[in-house]
């Protein structure tokens, strides 16, 4: 599992790891699983993903509203099915909750109905999030008090468990987890370069998703007329070219917004590593491009 915050070269370091080890490189990015966007989510190319076999890329259509526990069950699959042909899965990604649920497992939740989904969504949007922490503090103190109040994506499905089942997220808790991984060995390569430098990255990347064309597939995308509540919505430079598109701020507003909430995603994935209590098997403080790939302890 290569993991770390976003813009570090992990994609790359997968590919190289691959040709090395004979295996196949596993998707474990929220975004970079929606066929719709390939330029903003920085998805891998065709060239690149040449003779190496990719899995869970620009497979899922934006209409969906695709979770971790449907990711979870697809990796597990495609573990397996690597697996039996020999080949080494890698699992590549910047979204931690991804690779911590594959590997502890799941509350095992009812589904949540659409409606409930959207209803959060817009409690949160137009009564902010003290409004909904209040909310919460009626129904689920408990749960409340075992998360940051700034994870708005918590909060919500606190919210939207009690809405559905009137049944409190932290007595749902108690049940056994649903696990997806259980016999398997592994390894997870942390990297966590200078926070700085990562920034320079994400700024510069930027850009030129801007150069390749992320205007006009954010364009297209806006022809579904989708709900804002669905994930890809919310995906980092999709508002910020909306309201460039729509004439309520000009490119260079755009560019240096887009730039600035995907700084503050690489802020958050620090944290959320530093802080994590997964057992890392390698770590590093640069990018993948700055290491030997023979400093990586595959045995």
């Amino acid at each position: 599992m290569i993991a770390g915050p976003t813009a570090t070269g992990k994609s790359n370091l997968s590919i190289s790891l691959a040709n090395k080890v004979k295996g196949a490189v596993i998707n474990a990015d929220s975004m970079q699983v929606y066929e719709n966007l390939e330029i903003l989510t920085a998805r891998p190319s065709s060239s690149e993903m040449k003779n190496i076999d990719h899995y869970l890329y620009g497979f899922v259509d934006g209409r969906e509203r695709y979770n971790v526990e449907r990711w979870c069950n697809d990796a597990s699959e495609i573990i397996k099915k690597t697996s039996a042909k020999n080949l080494t899965p890698i699992l590549v990604g910047g979204t931690g909750l991804y690779i911590n649920t594959l590997i502890n497992g799941l509350v095992d939740l009812p589904s949540i109905p659409e409606s409930i989904k959207i209803e959060s969504e817009k409690i949160l949007q137009e009564f902010g999030k003290d409004f909904l922490i209040n909310q919460i503090k009626n129904v689920d103190p408990e749960s409340l008090n075992e998360i940051n109040h700034n994870d708005t994506v918590r909060l919500r499905r606190i919210w939207e468990v009690f809405e559905s089942t009137g049944k409190q997220f932290s007595a749902w808790k108690i049940n056994k987890n649903k696990k997806f991984i259980t016999d398997c060995k592994f390894k997870i390569l942390l990297f966590l370069p200078n926070r700085e430098k990562n920034y320079q990255v994400v700024n510069s990347r930027f850009v030129k998703m801007m150069k390749d064309g992320a205007v006009e597939e954010v364009k297209k995308l806006l022809e579904l007329n989708l709900s804002d509540s669905l994930p890809i919505m919310r995906a980092h430079g999709v508002p910020e070219i909306k309201k460039y598109l729509a004439n309520q701020c000009s490119l260079e507003e755009c560019i240096s917004k887009g730039q600035q909430v995907t700084r503050n995603y690489v802020k958050r994935q620090h944290t959320w590593w530093n802080s994590s209590n997964l057992e890392i098997f390698q770590k590093f403080d640069k990018f993948p491009s700055e290491i030997d790939l023979n400093s990586i302890k595959i045995d």
